[in-house]
């Protein structure tokens, strides 16, 4: 999809900021904590956050219309409905809690900081170019479900 601006696939970031939270945590050990239960919590918000991603997904199957984020073009239908009714970007929230998850893991202060960054990232090369074709598929229908439905949660 030539019109999206983030040239590199959704997952493929994910993993780049997943490698460079380790690498930081490996860099800079100085910077890590200790938490009490930390791996307990970190499996809980990787297990929400790839339940989010399969949830969305599902829905799109359902919906019998693409979930790529390469083929929005082929959109076939507005997708409103399960966990669209609460994130417009249940896929994009998931990577992200798993981050969160992956951040506790690690347990250093510098993995938190790439979370953000990745979340920037992700929605003005992604999630914003996506944003526009669907205004231009599905004009007033999708600007009334913006208007319902935050972004990211």
């Amino acid at each position: 999809m030539n019109s999206l601006e983030l040239k590199i696939p959704p997952p493929a970031q994910f993993v780049i900021t997943a490698a460079a939270m380790f690498g930081v945590s490996k860099i800079v050990p100085a910077l890590k904590f200790t938490l009490t239960g930390s791996t307990g919590l970190a499996v809980g918000l990787g297990v929400i956050g790839l339940s989010s991603g399969i949830m969305g997904v599902t829905q799109f199957r359902k919906a019998q219309t693409t979930p790529s984020p390469k083929e929005i073009d082929k959109a076939t239908s507005l997708v409103t409905s399960g966990i669209y009714q609460y994130t417009r970007n249940p896929m994009y929230l998931g990577l992200t809690l798993i981050l969160l998850g992956w951040a506790l893991y690690l347990s250093h202060f510098l993995a938190f900081i790439l979370i953000p960054i990745f979340m920037v990232y992700m929605t003005r090369f992604q999630i914003q170019p996506e944003e526009r074709m669907m205004t231009q598929k599905f004009s007033d229908k999708y600007r009334a479900y913006v208007s319902r439905v935050r972004r990211w949660l």
